[in-house]
């Protein structure tokens, strides 16, 4: 194929299949997800309202909270939507920029929320083992720092990832047989070979998954070691429980990310229909559970919400 013709052909819109060989079950599908996507905008929408509007929650710790709550707004945002209107409305076209535009917003969310889990264990490893000194190391431009230094990271880490992949041909069939843009399932539709892009993500997500998790089991190694230190057992768990939280959201995002990203890469004999639907509980359960979880560990968010609420 002419090199005419391979540009020509990049400007098509793509189909997405949906669910492979759960077509016919589409509408029934489409109702958890619907309610995931409503709960994930009430959860974190509550969630950001709460700590605008309550200044005791004026601090570093929640101010990370809001910036999940703003990735997990993001996240659903980008995939839900589109992947309803497959569904609903057999709507299965989508133009070629905004796929790639859908990958993007995927991708580089996923790593701003890796790098403020990472703020998040730096936050509790300050208040449990420094306390002392907390307020001045976590002050609320450095807190906003952080947070921007990690959009910063993956929006310079996957722009030239897009850059690589919107540069291939795709010269084989449109169809995608996946309810969104998932990378691999749209680059493989690729008539060239993705040997460069594939060598560039795989670096990118061991470097930033592998640091970020070492960093933060390293932080949490040394709270447990404070912990145990303490002197009276009420004290331990008061300390153990302000990480409670922050935990099941650190296990819940990287094992879930892994399940993913494996089944995709190694289907282990397992359906197809099965690896889309982990992918798409992936990207849209978390979002739903985060604010649930800090809503019901973290008790200062329980009670900001409960004002709020008392005050509609």
């Amino acid at each position: 194929m002419s090199t005419t013709n391979q540009s020509n052909t990049n400007h098509l819109p793509f189909l997405l299949m949906g669910i492979p060989d759960l077509e016919a079950l589409h509408m029934w599908i489409s109702i958890p997800f619907c309610f995931t996507y409503i709960m994930s905008l009430l959860g974190n929408g509550m969630v950001l309202l709460t700590v605008a509007l309550d200044k005791t929650l004026h601090e570093p710790m929640y101010y990370f909270i809001s910036m999940l709550a703003v990735i997990d707004l993001i996240f659903s945002t980008a995939v839900v939507p589109k992947m309803l209107a497959v569904f609903w409305l057999d709507s299965r076209e989508i133009g070629f920029e905004a796929c790639f535009i859908q990958m993007f917003f995927i991708h580089t969310f996923t790593a701003v929320e890796s790098g403020v889990l990472l703020a998040m264990s730096f936050d509790r490893y300050v208040a449990i083992c420094n306390p002392l000194r907390y307020s001045s190391i976590l002050t609320t431009s450095r807190t906003i720092q952080m947070g921007l230094l990690s959009l910063a990271r993956g929006t310079g880490v996957m722009t030239p990832l897009m850059c690589l992949l919107t540069s291939l041909p795709y010269c084989r069939t449109r169809e995608i047989p996946h309810s969104y843009c998932e990378h691999m399932a749209v680059v493989a539709l690729a008539c060239a070979d993705p040997a460069v892009s594939d060598l560039y993500s795989i670096i990118v997500a061991t470097l930033l998954v592998g640091t970020d998790s070492v960093f933060i089991t390293f932080s949490y190694a040394m709270i447990l070691r404070s912990v145990v230190r303490l002197p009276s057992q009420e004290a331990r768990l008061k300390a153990l429980r302000t990480c409670g939280s922050h935990v099941s959201i650190i296990l819940l995002f990287y094992i879930g990310a892994l399940l993913s990203m494996y089944l995709q890469m190694f289907s282990f004999g397992s359906a197809p229909h099965v690896q889309v639907l982990v992918a798409d509980l992936y990207l849209t359960v978390p979002p739903m559970l985060n604010p649930l979880i800090y809503g019901l560990k973290v008790k200062q968010i329980q009670e900001g919400m409960l004002k709020l609420l008392g005050q509609l």
